[in-house]
């Protein structure tokens, strides 16, 4: 009917013809066509139809719904969007229905691999899928042919295609959607809740409200968890405060609705209550999930997953002895919903768990319940602001032990239970005593903890206690929560053992310098992971979990810790020094070498670590940016070069992301080997952007004959420095260089610039160098030795440029560059996205050009490997 059109004229044409009483204009993900209508309330489409489209007339029905079903398994479009009632597949001749309900089975598959391109016919996911559930797909299709059964197609349509449908199906709630779901409740049912969110907050959130409605059944909690803090009673709410004084009984609240119900109606007639009972106690174990980024951030962004909870148990039992669960006392002290004690076999009289929020504890109760451990021994505690011990008056101090009067209102009561409070006052018990914990890693200068208007957000870190009582000792470690948390334990619960989860910015980063001063234990034992393990972390670092005897003095240099991949899986051992005061850093080194003379391009650089290796780059002009921007000269060209390849040989990890570069030794200034290898790899780095859009290039390492160029080169500049061809004391002869011109002589004085003196200063410490008296050039004056591994480099590069030389050039809007650079030669093949940026070497549309390229990146990485072990010799890493 429809033949040769491409495929979206075709889906145009069938919505037009079938489907116009319909919304035919959605996208979802990779769906190709979608008809749904908007439901009366508004607040969520009803989708009738979801269906694969094909352009001309011989396409395989099955597979296109097996293409189908993989689209929408891979992506999980079901947890977000109400499923719609059939499943379709057409091309220009015929359509094909298969009702949603008949292949649901499908998706709750455990053992199938849903990570594959659905695309790909012969992927060996698609071939299972299609084998096994092509005999149903054929049973429960519904086919019609636009031709033949356009009259039956239409009352199909009208017929099954209604609101009044009984078989519209209902959201499944999931722990894949739950929070999904929650951000649409946040904005749909919250405001109609009689309650100022705001002015309650901390102490009553809106996640508890949420949860109350999730697990509830015909609107009442109390059928499904009685437990909750807050319960949803038919059109209301109750909400559990406090025990009364004196009373074993709670005081509750009741919140009402402003709209009599209405939209929280409206809202959960789209979705499945309750979700099915294997996923109740997930979801109420991960309400951190649903608490707000500001709240979250200062209980703790961390949930500790349970592959990391045992490895920690496994480590205190390495740095304490196998008996340590009957031996030591333990007290997590910012517990959040306890998981970090799951699995402890700790005597329950011997367990303590505390948290700042009153529905974590009502949460830990419940899923313990006395049986590993204790009620009395969860508790709500605010650390880094509630008293460890009670503090009598002065009419009862001295009465009955010293402690705080029950009734007294002048008399202040700890939150701890007395029989922790005894264990904190007493050396020997303390000894015993293990502070387990993952604290909350909030900081006041965390750019998101920034209001829109560059100001930190108040009551992130600072707003607390203990940063007041030890912000001095602190230095700029106080913007840190977990370094609250670190020193009220180091200096109020003296002489117990420190086990936590954190980053390892304590241990080596030079905002902790005023921190380590003061912080003096024996470590112990520990490991590194990956951050992106754990949730609401994104970042490519290592968490730590370290064990440390406070009751040790040690001032460490460095903690040796075993290092597990995400999986679990040991891939060795890494050392973390800590940094002293005044420890220079390679950027130290840098700006002592600073060029003089015409400027060939500039560097860009940023602070010296791992993570900032992105912004190590050649370009032609200074940036706007708040880095670091350097003139590159004859004279201090190696320098730069060496200084590029350290930051770059090294590929930056999870695990080395922090890692500091520092000033080097000596010993690289006499390594010449060394200094070449480390121009080869910046003259052909991808980081090297030069590009003779914005200047004349000076990074061309070849000759015009080498590389058989249609006209000469603006600049010879870098083929002659290399071949030692720039004289001090005669004129260049390279064509607009930064040391002569052919348009103009420079004066003698000028010339003296073509190149640098560095003598070792031998009075200097070690690993300084002078710009003073002539010891050796850094313009090379005869030709450069180059190893094995760079000449293969050059020949790759040379083999690039070569065949880069040798094209046509018919495209009048991608002429001919005879000063192409690298990057200019990989824009011609590769060209750029919509976006702007570069396309990767594999969209490349010339086969030939991608062997050069690959070839080329294989030679920089076997020459970067060769640098790698220089780079630890000369000092500027740590190995």
């Amino acid at each position: 009917m429809w033949q040769n059109i491409p495929e979206e004229e075709l889906k145009n044409k069938i919505a037009q013809e079938y489907f116009k009483d319909f919304d035919t204009t959605r996208i979802l993900g990779k769906i190709d066509f979608c008809v749904s209508h908007k439901s009366k309330d508004g607040i969520q489409s009803i989708n009738f139809l979801w269906a694969e489209a094909k352009r001309g007339s011989k396409s395989d029905i099955i597979e296109s719904f097996v293409q189908l079903i993989l689209t929408i398994g891979k992506k999980r479009t079901f947890e977000a969007e109400l499923p719609p009632l059939f499943l379709g597949a057409f091309d220009c001749e015929k359509i094909a229905f298969i009702p949603y309900h008949a292949i649901i089975d499908i998706f709750n598959q455990n053992d199938f691999n849903w990570n594959v391109t659905p695309s790909n016919h012969q992927s060996k996911e698609f071939k299972q899928l299609y084998a096994t559930s092509k005999k149903l797909l054929e049973s429960e299709k519904l086919q019609f042919d636009f031709t033949r059964d356009s009259k039956e197609l239409k009352g199909f349509i009208k017929t099954n295609f209604s609101l009044e449908n009984k078989n519209v199906h209902k959201i499944q709630i999931t722990q894949n959607n739950f929070i999904h779901i929650y951000y649409k409740w946040l904005e749909k049912v919250a405001p109609t809740i009689g309650i100022d969110w705001d002015k309650e907050k901390p102490d009553i959130l809106s996640a508890d409200f949420y949860l109350a409605d999730l697990l509830s059944e015909n609107n009442e909690t109390k059928k499904i968890k009685e437990s909750l803090r807050v319960l949803l009673q038919s059109d209301y709410y109750k909400v559990k405060l406090e025990k009364r004084a004196n009373n074993a009984s709670f005081n509750f609240t009741e919140f009402n609705f402003n709209d009599n119900q209405k939209a929280h109606l409206a809202f959960w007639n789209l979705y499945e209550r309750p979700p099915i009972k294997e996923y109740w106690d997930y979801l109420i174990e991960r309400r951190d999930l649903l608490v707000p980024v500001d709240i979250r951030e200062r209980k703790g962004a961390f949930f500790t997953p349970q592959i990391w909870v045992r490895k920690a148990q496994d480590y205190l039992a390495k740095a304490l002895g196998e008996d340590w669960q009957s031996e030591y006392i333990v007290w997590d002290c910012a517990a959040g919903t306890g998981n970090l004690l799951v699995g402890l076999s700790v005597d329950k009289y011997k367990i303590y768990a505390s948290t700042l929020d009153k529905a974590d504890v009502d949460i830990m109760r419940d899923k313990y319940g006395n049986q590993s451990l204790l009620e009395s021994h969860i508790f709500q505690f605010d650390f880094l602001n509630d008293i460890l011990f009670d503090i009598p008056c002065k009419r009862h101090k001295g009465v009955n032990g010293g402690g705080a009067d029950e009734i007294c209102k002048d008399c202040q009561k700890s939150k701890i239970p007395k029989s922790l409070q005894e264990i904190l006052k007493n050396e020997k018990k303390r000894e015993k005593l293990i502070i387990f914990i993952n604290p909350p890693y909030a900081e006041a200068g965390n750019s998101k903890t920034q209001s829109k208007t560059g100001e930190h957000k108040p009551k992130v870190a600072t707003d607390n206690a203990t940063y007041e009582k030890y912000k001095e000792i602190l230095g700029k470690a106080s913007n840190e929560l977990f370094a609250q948390f670190f020193i009220r334990i180091y200096r109020e619960i003296l002489h117990c053992t420190l086990a936590s989860f954190s980053t390892l910015k304590y241990v080596n980063s030079s905002n902790f310098v005023k921190f380590r001063e003061t912080f003096s234990a024996k470590f112990l034992r520990g490991f590194a992971v990956p951050a992106f393990t754990f949730d609401n972390v994104n970042g490519q670092f290592p968490i730590g979990f370290l064990v440390w005897d406070l009751s040790q003095k040690v001032k460490f240099r460095k903690i040796n810790l075993e290092v597990f991949e995400k999986g679990g899986e040991f891939i060795g051992k890494k050392s973390f020094y800590r940094q002293a005061p005044k420890t220079k850093t390679i950027n130290h080194w840098l700006r002592e070498h600073r060029g003089e003379g015409e400027t060939l391009g500039i560097l860009m650089a940023d602070a010296p670590d791992f993570q900032q290796q992105n912004h190590i780059a050649i370009l032609n002009n200074s940036g706007n940016a708040h880095l670091i921007f350097q003139n590159i000269t004859a004279d201090n060209l190696l320098f730069i070069a060496i200084y590029f390849a350290v930051r770059h040989a090294i590929p930056a990890t999870w695990l080395n992301d922090r890692d500091q570069f520092l000033y080097p030794n000596d010993l690289w200034q006499q390594d010449s080997s060394f200094q070449n290898d480390c121009l080869a790899f910046m003259l052909f780095h991808g980081q090297n952007k030069i590009t003779s859009q914005e200047g004349v290039n000076h990074f061309i390492p070849f000759s015009v004959s080498e590389v058989v160029t249609k006209e000469v080169f603006a600049s010879n500049f870098m083929h002659d420095f290399i071949n030692g061809k720039i004289k001090p004391d005669s004129p260049c002869d390279t064509q607009s260089s930064p040391c002569h011109s052919t348009q103009s002589e420079k004066s003698p004085k000028e010339s003296k610039r073509c190149f640098a003196n560095v003598q070792h200063d031998k009075s200097s410490k070690k690993g300084q160098t002078s710009f003073e008296d002539e010891s050796f050039y850094v313009i090379p004056t005869k030709p450069l030795n180059f190893s094995d591994e760079a000449k293969a480099v050059f020949k790759a590069g040379r083999e690039l440029w070569a065949y880069y030389h040798a094209q046509e050039f018919k495209d009048s809007k991608n002429p001919y560059n005879a000063n192409a650079s690298l990057y200019d030669i990989k824009v011609h093949f590769q060209g750029f996205n919509d976006k702007g940026k570069m396309n990767p070497p594999q969209k490349a549309q010339d086969s030939h050009y991608k062997d050069f390229i690959g070839n080329l990146n294989y030679e920089l990485k076997i020459l970067a490997k060769k640098i790698e072990p220089k780079i630890y010799e000369y000092g500027f890493l740590l190995e």
